[in-house]
């Protein structure tokens, strides 16, 4: 038993939780413009599974999304007078749907103070955000895009609300939002550094034994027929 908790001590002590990355925006960091329909409320936050750190993020690993949209409609293919969109997912959700994640960090950002949009490559769209939902019913989540120039655009995407029968929506029948910004002060991304102090998991919510238990627990096993066999 003093050999398993010897083992279990050291082999904890050096686990590492990775860093992470989160965007987060909402529609108070823009000048926003109503297009077409009143659609002036929204939120956004992401968290990638990935360090901060310049490159391309082509759909890269998500933990969560999180967003809403909200405003008033007339005259749109749903028939809807308002809505209010929520969505709340894991990023393997998210890609299941049919949406996507694209942008890319400049190597010479400075990531000290997170990545604001001036720090994304590109001279033209520099980030885009397509939640794109493919028969869930929906006629309304966002298609988001950023430009180099301080504009973007927040409207419906191209979402198919059934593929039997087959209904769907084109982009911008629903709402078009026009957005102005800062690239230079709209901070798009920072990093989300681990807990120090926490201690890794080793038993799941379910009650079944972590991967990181078990590995202990072979070790120390081990070291304990070891043992035996050197006295023997």
């Amino acid at each position: 038993m003093r050999t398993l908790v010897t083992v279990l001590l050291l082999f904890t002590s050096s686990v590492t939780l990775a860093q992470t990355t989160r965007i987060a925006f909402s529609d108070s960091d823009f000048v926003v413009t109503p297009a077409f329909n009143n659609v002036p409320l929204f939120s956004f936050e992401i968290e990638i599974d990935r360090p901060l750190e310049p490159g391309v993020y082509d759909n890269p690993d998500l933990v969560r999304v999180f967003y809403t949209v909200t405003g008033e409609l007339n005259n749109t293919p749903s028939g809807f007078p308002a809505f209010e969109l929520r969505r709340e997912i894991s990023g393997t959700e998210f890609y299941a749907q049919g949406s996507s994640l694209n942008f890319e960090v400049d190597a010479n950002a400075v990531l000290t103070d997170g990545v604001q949009v001036a720090e994304l490559s590109g001279m033209d769209i520099v980030f885009t955000f397509n939640g794109r939902e493919i028969d869930n019913g929906r006629f309304h989540p966002a298609l988001l895009e950023l430009r180099a120039d301080g504009t973007g655009l927040l409207q419906n995407s191209n979402n198919v609300i059934s593929s039997s029968p087959l209904q769907q929506v084109d982009f911008g029948e629903e709402y078009i939002t026009e957005l102005r910004f800062d690239a230079g002060n709209l901070t798009l991304m920072t990093a989300i550094d681990p807990p120090q102090d926490d201690p890794p998991v080793l038993v799941s919510g379910s009650g079944a034994l972590s991967p990181l238990l078990l590995l202990a627990m072979l070790v120390a096993g081990f070291c304990l027929w070891f043992r035996r066999v050197r006295l023997r």
